[in-house]
């Protein structure tokens, strides 16, 4: 049985973004560590450091959110977030197909 201890997994600025792209859009820190097979504390870690590099390049608004904002902020919140499931569906698919998904055939 191999010690995963010793050697920790890399995981590049894609997965990261996504991973936390899918807890931004609602999902739990649990659902979405034990669905992309990383711990609450690595997921955490990627959140907060997102968090820092945002508040670092984006300045601050004084205006309050109208409803309107608040509700399209949500709805494309919601739109990335199934945008990210679908790309993550293709993803699996082509790798179980042993295949692109482009609809060409392998000739």
């Amino acid at each position: 049985m191999p010690d995963y201890n010793k050697c920790g997994r890399r995981y590049d600025a894609e997965f990261k973004d996504n991973a936390v792209g899918l807890v931004q859009s609602g999902r739990s820190i649990r659902e979405v560590a034990h669905d992309l097979g990383v711990t609450g504390w690595t997921l955490r870690c990627w959140i907060a450091a997102r968090r820092n590099a945002q508040t670092l390049s984006e300045p601050k608004t004084l205006a309050a959110e109208t409803p309107e904002q608040r509700e399209l902020r949500r709805l494309r919140q919601e739109n990335d977030y199934l945008r990210q499931q679908r790309d993550i569906l293709k993803k699996a698919l082509a790798i179980v197909s042993d295949g692109p998904l482009n609809g060409a055939s392998n000739s």
